[in-house]
């Protein structure tokens, strides 16, 4: 079931994001992985993968000690693969569109290394694709957004340890509306 969902998926014109299952599902899937190959090049659809470094490594047939020492290499390999604008989850978060330069997120803290935070992180990277931003204006935006929204709650007392992601999720929103506001403090 969930095969045919992603390839459906793939066939889709407008913009995508995938995460998770779908990321293994590719790992281990010639043909969904020429069909995103295809989605990316021929068909240029705006496509957004957000790897832990688990799932990178796994789609480029690494370990994930050799994700995490060559974490740009590994961005890079990514996209050469897929075609895709990458987000390389983890401590400073990667994000790169192909041919462009890489970013380095310098939001985010130790606390958020908790089940569900790539959950809201794809989902607000994804919002922001569906309000019309690029793959890769999503991607930056969303994955700075989501940092500062888990700096945002430690600094209000919450965790960094035991810090949740129904938690960030708040926080998220508030700094989304400080951005829409122009007030620089969310």
């Amino acid at each position: 079931m969930a095969r045919r969902v992603l390839e459906s998926a793939l066939r889709v014109d407008h913009a995508l994001l995938l995460d998770a299952d779908a990321l293994n599902l590719l790992a281990r899937d010639g043909e969904l992985l020429a069909a995103l190959q295809e989605r990316t090049g021929v068909r240029s659809a705006s496509t957004v993968l957000t790897p832990h470094p688990g799932e990178a490594a796994r789609l480029l047939g690494l370990d994930t000690p050799g994700i995490q020492a060559e974490r740009e290499s590994a961005v890079q390999q990514l996209i050469a693969l897929t075609g895709a604008t990458v987000v390389l989850k983890g401590h400073a978060t990667l994000v790169q569109q192909p041919g462009k330069e890489i970013w380095r997120n310098s939001t985010g803290n130790p606390g958020m290394a908790a089940p569900g935070m790539g959950d809201v992180l794809s989902g607000v990277i994804a919002a922001l694709l569906a309000q019309g931003l690029s793959a890769e204006q999503a991607a930056v935006l969303g994955v700075w957004v989501h940092g500062q929204a888990g700096d945002d709650a430690v600094a209000s007392g919450l965790g960094p340890a035991g810090l949740t992601a129904s938690e960030v999720c708040l926080f998220a929103r508030r700094v989304l509306g400080s951005l829409q506001s122009g007030d620089p403090e969310p």
